[in-house]
């Protein structure tokens, strides 16, 4: 997809560099203001990490990066402008956790239906759970907005914060079963950090709430439909979309009243050189990345053959065993080894959208953490864990495509050594990202803004970084 102006269309008032879903947001929310806005994006196509493509037979879909959705779903941004061709399909299961000997944990529907599976940490897990559920409006508005600020509910968010700030190590003591432990150490692990690091707890607690609240959904279709109705809404607004354009230089770009970076710290800096105080683009240089992600698509003649019949009928899964086994694999991935036995998130996109795969046949995905520039195909050890919970596998796959992390950077250079959230997600850089600032989003350069990852509330399809960015654009232009 490529667009520019008409010949003799009205000069950009604002222009972003970057098209992934904070940039498409941040466009959108200019373009809704009344503004000429123009985005130039590096590939051939717009979206950034919201891409699907045929990457190993015909009629096989995968998405590129994510294909679980849930900030999407909570996100203020969407839910205040819903998009025409997004269309989001949930499980009652959010995820399942399978265990060594056929049995597995899942979380989904009311938090009384989830305590009431979990045996003896039923009352723990309604305790935890169940008063944060009953707040979650606040809270996720509080979480996706930026921290430096003073919350719009600070009860609420002080409730949230005391077992948030803790490392998952910690809130782990609330649990007694292998069922409850392990799914904290899953949702813990989306973090990306080591699960005795501050601010683990808060990557599960908010999970546990999207599960109950808006579901794990997944795009019908493909991630890439939300690029695609993005990029829609704003030609229709009268903005373009450049594709195919590398910026090397804000020099080369059209004058403009605000120019918007859906970039890395790291890109920005470099775009800053002679714009910005040593001072800050040091700060942007020392912006620090996490782990990188190991990914690998699967083509298969039929179902995963999973030993649990729960996982059968779940989305999403998280692979690693006991809370012990998958924290001992993310140390060792924060030490800079690659674990034997690495903890993997999967997806198996195809249970509740059959438009992945050609009927009968599915599509299936795995990742796991690694450090940060790995190039290293972990496919067999990610295969020897869905193996552990689901013997057969090996034999239903027809084709399969392995993605390292320097190749996920190569493809899409916001991926700094391959890390999914433009980003280490520590406690530190979720508050101050990019750098300490009570206004994240501005740079020294008064025309110019950060609106992606690197900026809060973080990773995730959300695009709240883009409508935050974009707000502080509009408030400086007096908009």
């Amino acid at each position: 997809m490529s667009a520019s102006p008409a010949s003799g269309a009205r000069s950009p008032d604002a222009v972003i560099v970057g098209s992934g879903p904070n940039g498409l947001a941040a466009a959108l929310t200019l373009a809704s203001a009344g503004l000429a806005v123009a985005v130039y994006e590096g590939s051939e196509i717009s979206g950034g990490g919201c891409e699907t493509s045929e990457l190993t037979l015909p009629g096989f879909h995968h998405d590129l990066c994510s294909s679980v959705h849930p900030l999407l779903a909570a996100s203020p941004f969407f839910r205040e402008r819903p998009s025409s061709g997004i269309t989001l399909n949930a499980s009652r299961i959010a995820f399942a956790h399978p265990l060594d000997g056929g049995y597995a944990a899942a979380v989904g529907g009311s938090v009384e239906e989830t305590a009431a599976s979990l045996g003896a940490d039923g009352d723990a897990y309604r305790r935890l759970v169940g008063p944060l559920v009953r707040e979650s409006e606040p809270i996720l508005a509080g979480v996706l907005a930026p921290l430096v600020r003073v919350p719009r509910h600070p009860l609420a968010m002080a409730r949230f914060g005391i077992s948030g700030v803790l490392p998952a190590t910690l809130l782990a003591r609330r649990l007694n079963t292998l069922s409850g432990r392990a799914l904290l150490a899953g949702l813990a692990a989306h973090s990306m950090q080591p699960l005795s690091a501050p601010g683990t707890a808060a990557f599960a607690l908010v999970l546990w709430i999207l599960a109950h609240t808006v579901g794990w959904p997944l795009v019908e279709g493909g991630s890439a439909r939300i690029a695609e109705a993005m990029s829609a809404e704003l030609e229709a607004a009268g903005g373009s979309i450049r594709t195919g354009h590398w910026v090397s230089s804000l020099d080369e770009l059209p004058a403009s009243r605000a120019t918007l970076l859906d970039l890395s710290a790291r890109a920005v800096a470099d775009l800053l050189r002679d714009r910005a105080p040593s001072r800050y683009l040091s700060a942007l240089r020392r912006f620090r990345y996490g782990p990188g992600a190991c990914k690998v698509d699967w083509a298969l003649d039929g179902p995963v053959p999973w030993s649990s019949e729960i996982c059968r009928a779940a989305p999403t899964l998280h692979l690693g065993g006991t809370f012990e086994e998958i924290a001992r694999g993310e140390a060792e991935v924060a030490a800079g080894r690659h674990p034997q036995r690495p903890f993997c998130i999967a997806v198996q996109p195809s249970t509740i959208d059959p438009t992945r795969a050609p009927p009968g046949q599915h599509t299936f995905y795995a990742y796991c953490h690694v450090p940060a520039g790995s190039a290293q195909d972990m496919r067999e050890r990610i295969e020897d864990q869905i193996e552990r919970f689901a013997p057969g596998f090996r034999e239903r796959v027809l084709a399969h495509r392995t993605t390292t992390a320097t190749e996920l950077e190569r493809h899409n250079p916001n991926l700094v050594g391959g890390d999914l959230n433009c980003g280490a997600a520590t406690l530190l850089q979720t508050v101050f990202r990019p750098v300490p600032s009570r206004d994240p989003y501005r740079t020294p350069d008064p025309r110019v803004y950060i609106c992606s990852a690197s900026t809060p509330p973080g990773g995730g399809v959300h695009g709240m970084c883009g409508l935050n960015a974009a707000r502080s654009a509009l408030h400086h232009l007096g908009l």
